[in-house]
């Protein structure tokens, strides 16, 4: 009777390994198959970069009295969506125009959606209305004006969605800055467009 009660303990634990081993195997299966299928997924998709480019950008009825700015800024970003499966969803943009870290104007822009291999151009439009400046950055940006130039920054800060097939993914937040642009006072001036960086 002993001998039998011996017997079912070593096979209990033989059991239970067993069962470990077995679930280990099809984890380690079942991670294997879904890496796989998100490889091939991607090499399908092949995912590029979202490209954009500050084709143009001019400012209009600048006055610069008392620390205090009036002005309107337009510029057109050039979106460029490289993929071949997958469109874009632009849910939400604003844009803002900044002189060294001072905010100078703000605006949104209207949502739109991009197809894959498209190319969309962005056109805000950028209003400081009476705008309080410090003194330090109202000087510098004096003595740039008498250049016939001022050289700021371009943000964009959008809500996208990325759409391949039917699926849709969750909003992402997509950031473009556009630095050192060179904006002429003098509306005959050639704009050198500027190549914006991206971060998603």
């Amino acid at each position: 009777m002993a001998g039998n009660t011996s017997v079912a303990a070593q096979q209990q634990p033989r059991r239970q390994f067993s069962l470990v081993r077995c679930v280990a195997t099809c984890l380690l299966a079942l991670i294997v198959l879904v890496g796989l299928a998100v490889l091939i997924a991607w090499l399908v998709i092949s995912p590029k970069k979202l490209v954009y480019t500050l084709e143009n950008g001019s400012v209009q009825n600048f006055n610069l009295t008392n620390n205090h700015l009036n002005a309107t800024f337009d510029f057109v970003l050039r979106a460029f969506n490289r993929n071949r499966r997958i469109s874009v969803y632009y849910d939400y943009i604003e844009s803002t125009v900044t002189y060294e870290d001072q905010t100078l104007a703000f605006n949104t822009v209207d949502p739109f959606f991009q197809p894959h291999r498209n190319v969309s151009r962005i056109k805000p439009k950028l209003v400081a209305l009476n705008l309080a400046m410090s003194p330090s950055t109202s000087k510098d940006l004096m003595i740039e004006k008498t250049s016939k130039e001022i050289q700021v920054d371009v943000h964009f800060k959008a809500r996208i969605r990325l759409k391949v097939g039917t699926w849709k993914s969750n909003r992402r937040t997509l950031r473009i800055v556009c630095y050192s642009v060179t904006v002429h006072l003098s509306w005959y001036k050639h704009f050198d467009r500027v190549p914006c960086e991206a971060e998603l």
